[in-house]
């Protein structure tokens, strides 16, 4: 009935409408077939064009919520129900990336004393750590071959947690840090992540999943659009950053290279019996945090550090899919070989 209802629609528009609508149809279907390259060139447009950034950061929530809504409407129902049928994968996972990273990373912060040497810094790894994983990582995971389904399922556990987790670290480790309270913190999660969700289900209901499938390239085209002006919002500064304090601005950098690499080499090492292929896409997925989600929730009320360290994040996250594409296929080359040598194997013992 769904699938009826978005065909009839599409069918009565006007043949000058379908015109119009064609050529940024073409468009979106061609960026969304250049994967991981299109992907990485965002971050580079996004900080090499500032005024656009300017133009773009009333819109951060905006974005966040259409890009939480594109990946709530590409959930497959079937592959989530099947991976929750054995939960203990995906609780362990679960409970990795919604407890553990934010207590480790917590508990690091406050030893070090870095929230009283630089408090922008410390706020900005305790909302890292604290976030959710973004939802474009099952894209990216499948766009490297990767075990996608595994990875939207976590997601999906992880983000219906972040709400209660999230409020709950606030109160442990971001005393008057915030200009919100952690109750508010949480209730604002849940309303961004409830409306997202509510809309995806709309959306899935009038067009039909069928139609969502079929229009894969042009919506996952509409999706990097969405990912570059989510991009261009928060690294607006970035040039005069790096011209007015090139040593700090460097560091951040790398230290958001640093921690980024470190989430994905600890979780595909904790997660390794189950295969480097299944733990790369786990470990991609601990390491792509929603920091977008964070700035929805706080309105961007952030000191300019927190807003520098989050604009550099973006770096490792566009540029990590693209840099890990060959590992990722030898990987997958392989777990196929082991695969098929271990069905033949059963075959031929039957």
């Amino acid at each position: 009935m769904a699938e009826g209802i978005g065909l009839t629609t599409l069918s009565r528009m006007p043949p000058l409408l379908q015109t119009i609508l064609a050529v940024p149809l073409r468009g979106l279907t061609w960026l969304g077939g250049q994967g991981t390259r299109a992907v990485a060139a965002v971050v580079f447009i996004a900080a090499a064009v500032p005024p656009l950034g300017t133009l773009l950061r009333p819109y951060v929530t905006e974005a966040i919520f259409v890009l939480l809504c594109i990946s709530f409407m590409r959930v497959d129902l079937a592959a989530l129900y099947s991976h929750l049928r054995r939960p203990a994968l995906v609780a362990t996972a679960t409970a990795l990336t919604t407890i553990g990273v934010p207590l480790i990373v917590g508990l690091i912060v406050h030893a070090t004393g870095l929230a009283a040497r630089s408090p922008g810094l410390s706020l900005a790894l305790m909302l890292q750590g604290m976030a959710s994983p973004m939802m474009a990582s099952p894209a990216l995971a499948a766009l490297m071959g990767l075990d996608a389904t595994l990875v939207l399922v976590t997601l999906v556990t992880s983000t219906a947690l972040v709400p209660f987790t999230a409020s709950l670290f606030a109160s442990l480790f971001l005393d008057g840090m915030l200009s919100i309270s952690p109750p508010a913190l949480g209730l604002k999660l849940l309303g961004i992540l409830a409306a997202s969700l509510l809309a995806a289900t709309v959306i899935r209901w009038v067009f039909g999943a069928a139609a969502i499938e079929r229009h894969k390239r042009p919506i996952d085209g509409f999706n990097i659009v969405i990912l570059l002006i989510f991009a261009a919002a928060i690294m607006g500064d970035v040039a005069s950053d790096l011209v007015a304090q090139p040593v700090f601005t460097i560091g951040i950098a790398a230290l958001a290279f640093a921690i980024y690499f470190t989430l994905l080499a600890v979780t595909t090492l904790l997660f390794r019996r189950i295969g480097y292929e299944r733990a790369l896409a786990l470990g991609l997925m601990v390491s792509q945090r929603n920091l977008g989600l964070m700035l929805a929730a706080t309105a961007g009320a952030l000191p300019p550090t927190t807003w520098l360290y989050f604009a550099m994040t973006q770096f490792p996250i566009h540029l990590a899919p693209y840099m890990l594409m060959p590992i990722a296929r030898r990987l997958t080359a392989r777990a196929n070989t082991s695969g098929a040598a271990a069905t033949g194997s059963t075959a031929s013992s039957g």
